[in-house]
């Protein structure tokens, strides 16, 4: 079954369990792949649905970050939850040796820190929805400037 077989069927499911906040967050993520559908007309395949879910889990993030400083925890925790459901449909994460591994092979032919572009874009090839990207980078970066 395709990820987006899934989520449509968790849909459905929400639908008849009445779970409206479970059910909300499914159907923004399916108006968010159907826009990127028309937007470029083509059928998304499941790297990209992971794209788009990725962004929008970073997304709640910094809201999240945003309504605990401004002193609105109820706010926070609704974008916590939908960070949870969201989170359902990524991979496993890689445990962060692997991680760590990862970025030593990728480094390791880098001139210095004017390779980090280079040397992120193969990484987030690699690594995309396995691993939060901002802790490769911050890898990337201490990796770079030791060498």
């Amino acid at each position: 079954m395709s990820l987006k077989e899934q989520i449509v069927n968790d849909m459905k499911n929400a639908m008849r369990a009445k779970d409206a906040k479970r059910l909300g967050t499914i159907r923004m993520l399916t108006a968010a792949m159907k826009q990127k559908e028309v937007d470029e007309r083509v059928e998304l395949d499941d790297r990209q649905i992971l794209a788009i879910i990725e962004k929008m889990i970073k997304q709640r993030k910094d809201s999240i970050a945003q309504f605990e400083a401004g002193g609105r925890p109820d706010l926070a925790e609704g974008e916590r939850a939908e960070v949870e459901v969201l989170s359902a449909y990524m991979p496993a994460a890689l445990p962060m040796e692997e991680v760590e591994k990862a970025v030593a092979e990728a480094v390791k032919d880098a001139a210095g820190p004017q390779d980090m572009g280079k040397v992120m874009g193969v990484l987030k090839a690699r690594l995309a929805g396995r691993a939060d990207m901002s802790a490769v980078s911050a890898l990337v970066k201490k990796a770079l400037t030791k060498a």
